[in-house]
């Protein structure tokens, strides 16, 4: 005999039945709260992020993570921390491991990684630079005073080789000026100045082309480092000469212009040499697209640029050069 349930009863379970459904959907409510929080958290963070499941799948990213779709397909999901480089780009992936899922996470470190190269390399430069400065004074002493003795069909050959030593001296300067970094004494001093400096740098830069140099004629005030201000433009005529004699025409043409508005100078250096490659690289410490470059050239120039107050890059148009500005 079946029992019956009593109307009671049948309330009783009806209303079980109501606040278990309540309480089911509060739970899914307040499990769907949490999923948007922990995503909201994890869009929050400025590395990628993955929850991934026992499978591999991804159950949860961050934008970040979708944006490094392809670094995730080459991530070894076992192992803990590990450094990866992926388009020309170096992560740090770290990993963790809670209850079924991992959670992956892929910081940016190219930028770290770079400063702790020039670092190292700046470190290493600075040392031989030290140990080849000695020797290389006592060859530049020797050969003037050779200067003063050779006979004269053999004075060309001092003369190269007193121009290589002027070269192996910039590279010295340069390289102990990247790792000391670049501080400007500045005071008032006339264009001509940095003209005439110019012009006898130019005299010791071995090049074999027929070149012309336009040169402002016009005489002006600017306040910086003289010595620092002739490196500048010295920096940026030797990268035009060198450019000029990698092209295919036996002449060649240099010209800077100046002019000044709002305290401010503004110059251009154009060349009729060979096209700028790799533009990246322009500023980037010991790299350089030139057979005679040391990759400090540029990047100096931009710290002393920087230092008067100004700015530097490329110009833009149908002439190639480089165009800077310098705080009066």
């Amino acid at each position: 005999m079946s029992e019956s349930i009593s109307p009671a009863e049948l309330k009783a379970l009806i209303d079980q039945t109501y606040k278990v459904e309540e309480e089911y959907v509060a739970l899914r409510q307040s499990y769907n709260h949490l999923q948007s929080t922990i995503e909201q958290v994890i869009e929050f963070l400025p590395n990628a992020i993955w929850i991934v499941e026992s499978d591999g799948s991804i159950f949860l990213q961050n934008s970040q993570g979708k944006d490094l779709e392809k670094l995730f397909e080459t991530l070894h999901l076992d192992d803990e921390d590990y450094e990866i480089t992926f388009n020309e780009r170096s992560y740090l992936i770290k990993s963790a491991h809670h209850n079924e899922k991992r959670l992956l996470s892929a910081t940016d470190i190219t930028e770290q990684k770079r400063k702790e190269n020039l670092a190292t390399m700046g470190q290493m430069a600075a040392h031989l630079s030290h140990e080849i400065r000695n020797p290389v004074g006592s060859i530049a002493l020797l050969a003037s005073t050779l200067m003063k003795r050779v006979i004269p069909e053999n004075r060309p050959i001092v003369e190269e080789i007193q121009k290589s030593l002027y070269r192996i001296e910039r590279i010295i300067k340069a390289t102990l000026m990247f790792s000391k970094g670049v501080s400007a004494q500045k005071n008032p001093i006339r264009w001509w100045q940095i003209r005439e400096a110019l012009l006898s740098a130019i005299g010791y830069y071995s090049y074999g082309k027929n070149i012309e140099f336009v040169f402002p004629e016009e005489d002006f005030e600017l306040i910086g480092d003289l010595d620092l201000l002739t490196m500048l433009f010295s920096n940026f005529v030797f990268n035009a000469i060198d450019a000029i004699e990698l092209d295919e025409e036996e002449e060649g043409k240099i010209e800077i212009t100046h002019s000044f508005k709002g305290l401010v100078h503004t110059f251009e250096i154009y060349d009729t040499g060979i096209a700028i490659e790799n533009k990246k690289w322009l500023f980037e410490a010991f790299k350089s697209t030139k057979e005679r470059g040391n990759g400090l050239g540029l990047v100096l120039s931009k710290n002393i640029v920087e230092s008067h107050g100004g700015e530097v890059g490329v110009c833009e148009g149908n002439r190639k050069g480089f165009r800077f500005t310098l705080s009066s």
